[in-house]
């Protein structure tokens, strides 16, 4: 990951773990947090889910094509993007959010992300989970 600094704008660079998906983000992130939410559990094998939020007109794949999931049954279902060889989830896409919801473990360096800002949907918080002292936490989405 190549960050560059220039009002809070970075380039960050990444993939999935099988290298078949590649992206560059850039921007400036507009949120960084972690959710709690039961299907992020499903994604990642039970932990919370760390994110970025980054302006969508920022964000390209460099190499490859992902699939894409849609659940059919609800009715403003989020998109997840990820690869289809490896099954690593890259983004999610939001309807009415005008970001991407970048996954962190996908980045080169995701030590780049530092700590988050806020815990979200802490109401599908499990006992096991990690939410670090004094951070904001809010049962479901803050409010804008």
């Amino acid at each position: 990951m190549h960050a560059t600094h220039n009002d809070h704008a970075v380039k960050l660079e990444g993939g999935c773990y099988c290298g078949e998906v590649r992206y560059v983000a850039e921007g400036a992130p507009m949120l960084k947090a972690q959710c709690h939410c039961r299907e992020c559990q499903y994604y990642s094998g039970g932990a919370p889910h760390m994110f970025l939020l980054m302006p969508p007109d920022g964000f390209r794949y460099t190499k490859g094509e992902p699939r894409r999931f849609s659940r059919s049954d609800l009715e403003y279902p989020v998109t997840r993007e990820f690869c289809a060889t490896c099954g690593t989830q890259l983004i999610t896409r939001r309807p009415g959010l005008d970001a991407i919801i970048l996954k962190v473990g996908t980045l080169d360096d995701p030590a780049v992300f530092g700590h988050p800002q806020m815990a979200i949907f802490t109401v599908d918080k499990q006992p096991f989970h990690q939410i670090p002292d004094g951070l904001p936490t809010f049962e479901r989405m803050p409010r804008r």
